[in-house]
């Protein structure tokens, strides 16, 4: 019996296999000591550092990328949405103080193109390069009939670890602090449905545009991956008193920065501060978005927030600098009293 029913019926067991063949040497990229056993398992092994903690708190995060994977169907460019993906795992749960240790993937899609599917994994690999952290494994689904051929959808997940007496949780946020922000690399992965509503819709953009005030091509902008901040961020963290970290993804700074201060605290935002990367501004402009709108919406510019004592402000600022990443006061800490977590003047 040759006739191969199940790929037949739109899966495709020797394209999922030698999809693995091939992401072979982009995981090994990637390895730590700390994993046991290889690719191919059917779970992936950790083994705690010996001797580094005497009491691990383990931190999981999973997140997905939205449907900036649109964008890059589109676009037919599919090796940067891993390192977003990556990215906004691993920055979730460094706001913890985590240190990344390994990442999981998940990749669904319609029909298997082995192609498209190894430039994705290359990207997430290159993710964990970026982060530090090991890419365990993961799971590749071919489901017709759920995704149409071209279409698929990522999710990621991502496990850290933190000395318990060293986990941030917002509870140090004291009035006086700092408030700071790591500059972002543009979108992230957040509010892209109104993007593409504003730039393919309302605007009638494609993809090899320009994006007004931009001097880049929409695909371009649209698809600047995700800025990691856990390499950086933790060399600030091993050198100068932190008291909270906020990822700013979904939201913006009014929903997240909440999370993570004092339940007396509150955060003064100066929107003066720092100027609208270009994208934002061309986003505004094109779609007549409000203020409001793109606070709520997306990063405005702002990747990541975090406090630090008045008095350690340019150390924070000059050690980051030292590893990449662009800070600058965006703020203080007040006690909060009646009004709202977070006020912008």
């Amino acid at each position: 019996m040759t006739q191969d029913r199940y790929k037949d019926a739109g899966v495709d067991i020797d394209a999922g296999a030698a999809l693995v063949d091939r992401i072979g040497s982009l995981v090994a990229r990637t390895l730590r000591p700390e994993v046991v056993g290889g690719l191919g398992h059917f779970g992936a092994m950790w083994a705690i550092p010996a001797g580094r903690y005497r009491e691990l708190m383990l931190v999981s995060g999973a997140d997905g990328v939205g449907t900036k994977v649109k964008v890059a169907q589109a676009a037919g460019r599919h090796d940067t949405v891993g390192i977003d993906l990556v990215a906004m795992c691993a920055n979730d749960i460094l706001c913890a103080g985590a240190e990344p240790f390994y990442f999981l993937d998940y990749f669904a899609t319609g029909k298997l193109d082995v192609g498209v599917g190894e430039a994705v994994v290359a990207g997430i690999a290159e993710g964990c390069h970026r982060a530090g952290c090991a890419l365990v494994g993961g799971e590749t689904a071919e489901m017709p009939g759920v995704y149409a051929p071209g279409v698929y959808d990522l999710a990621g997940f991502c496990v850290g670890g933190v000395e318990r007496s060293e986990v941030l949780d917002g509870s140090a946020v004291t009035a006086g602090m700092t408030l700071l922000g790591i500059a972002s690399s543009g979108l992230h992965s957040n509010g892209y449905s109104l993007v593409r509503k504003v730039i393919f819709e309302e605007a009638g953009l494609g993809l090899d545009d320009e994006l007004p005030g931009c001097g880049r091509s929409v695909a371009d902008e649209l698809l600047e991956p995700t800025a990691m901040y856990c390499k950086p961020v933790l060399a600030l963290l091993a050198d100068l008193p932190v008291a909270s970290l906020c990822h700013v993804t979904g939201g913006g700074l009014p929903e997240n920065l909440p999370r993570v201060l004092a339940a007396d605290c509150a955060a003064v935002v100066d929107r003066s501060a720092w100027t609208l990367p270009p994208v934002f501004t061309a986003l505004r402009d094109l779609g007549g978005l409000s203020e409001r709108d793109l606070l709520r919406t997306f990063n405005c510019g702002v990747g990541m927030a975090l406090t630090v004592p008045a008095a350690q402000t340019d150390d924070a600022i000059a050690l980051l600098a030292e590893h990449g990443s662009t800070a600058f006061p965006i703020g203080e800490i007040v006690p909060r009293g009646d009004g709202e977590p977070v006020r912008f003047r």
